[in-house]
């Protein structure tokens, strides 16, 4: 019998001769800081846990169809162990470890360098996005972390193989958004699902600019509030009002559409519709203009703080997962490796400037309920107006078509 003040812990699925046993967490050495929210100090912890499990289990050969539908819980109750940082009692599950931590090494991201960017400081909340739930982004500013519904999470399991398998036959080059892990965190009996990607933005340059674009200009414009933020809110219509084009070399813009094209194929095969293409852009010549004002005024408060990126001025040194470049960066300039969907502009293009383009909001399948809003819209707007809730074939001729033309 355990003593009253002992955690109480229960497993999910996991791999064949692992046993489960108790385990005292009294002696828990892992340091958590002290987060802004519970459900954070909850996420920080059981991410450095989960890994540190992780590490002493063997990578499997290959995946079974078992792990598509693993998981691990750990319940803890009056706790003896990190009492000012952590709640009372919480419960941490995490989602086929073994599939995620597959994809993490597809993508290039090591378990130790994950766990420091989601467990060294907590995580800081993007205010400029406009979502339902939390929308988070590591300390380091190289993950994002976001609240999700629990139907989300039943869509992730039911595409979770086939983009897994996408992922391997493309080998990991994709505008397609980088699942890393995905957890529930339940504290006073609440739960709260998250989703973990790889910032499609970068660590170090900072994104003056951003678009959400679907490819149709029906309720696709930004609030008055939204416009005068200059950076966040920007859709369809205020792309086409600001003539904004994207400036990358032919070269560039056929590797981007046949990314694009595959990734389309793929979202429609597994019935996918209503995702976006983010786009963020980098101006370097405003870049260095407040870097001067910045040095000229000796204000050195960073920049950054809606956790999109840090300005450009920031040193990428000691970002998990720099090892590529032993120069330092300079205006403009990024890591491949590391800002993965980031494109310089075209020699002779009329800005200097560095784009970001990556797919978002891809947990939207066309089920019923969808086809209801269609068949309303229709009957509303009539069968000859453009209306944003369509089928997955219509929505991806659209979007493709609207695409191509985003280039100069």
């Amino acid at each position: 019998m355990s003593s009253p003040g002992a955690p109480s812990i229960s497993f999910g699925v996991l791999k064949p001769k692992r046993k489960t046993k108790k385990k005292h967490f009294v002696q828990q050495k892992v340091e958590v800081f002290r987060a802004s929210d519970p459900v954070l100090s909850v996420l920080m912890w059981g991410v450095s846990h989960s890994i540190n499990d992780l590490s002493q289990v063997p990578v499997p050969v290959m995946l079974l169809p078992d792990d598509f539908k693993a998981s691990t819980k750990i319940k803890v109750i009056n706790h003896l162990f990190n009492k000012e940082n952590l709640p009372g009692q919480f419960k941490f599950k995490e989602y086929c470890p073994q599939v995620f931590r597959n994809l993490r090494e597809r993508f290039g991201i090591e378990d130790q360098d994950y766990q420091v960017s989601l467990a060294r400081s907590a995580p800081l909340k993007d205010e400029d996005r406009k979502s339902v739930g939390l929308m988070l982004t590591s300390y380091d500013h190289t993950l994002v972390i976001k609240e999700i519904s629990s139907e989300e999470v039943e869509e992730m399991h039911s595409i979770l193989s086939e983009y897994h398998q996408y992922i391997v036959t493309c080998h990991g080059s994709t505008l397609l958004p980088q699942f890393l892990a995905m957890y529930r965190v339940t504290v006073e009996s609440e739960d709260t699902y998250l989703l973990v990607m790889r910032n499609m933005f970068s660590h170090r340059l900072h994104t003056h600019r951003k678009y959400e674009l679907k490819g149709s200009v029906l309720s696709r414009e930004a609030s008055f509030k939204e416009k005068v933020k200059d950076f966040s809110g920007h859709k369809d219509a205020d792309f086409r009002k600001n003539v904004q084009k994207v400036h990358v070399s032919v070269e560039e813009k056929e590797k981007l559409m046949e990314k694009l094209n595959r990734d389309i194929e793929f979202l429609v095969r597994m019935r996918i519709m209503d995702y976006s293409l983010l786009l963020g852009i980098h101006d370097v010549e405003r870049a260095e203009r407040e870097e001067e004002d910045m040095d000229s005024s000796g204000d050195e408060e960073e920049e950054g703080e809606n956790g999109l990126g840090p300005p450009c001025s920031t040193s990428p040194e000691g970002i998990p997962g720099y090892m590529n470049s032993l120069k330092p960066l300079g205006p403009g300039e990024f890591d491949p490796y590391v800002d993965v969907y980031a494109i310089q502009s075209a020699e002779g293009a009329p800005r200097r400037e560095v784009y970001f383009m990556g797919l978002i909001d891809v947990l939207t399948q066309y089920d019923a309920k969808k086809k209801a809003a269609h068949a309303a819209r229709a009957v509303k707007q009539g069968a000859g107006a453009e209306i944003s809730t369509v089928h997955p074939e219509q929505y991806a001729k659209r979007f493709r078509d609207f695409f191509s033309k985003i280039f100069a």
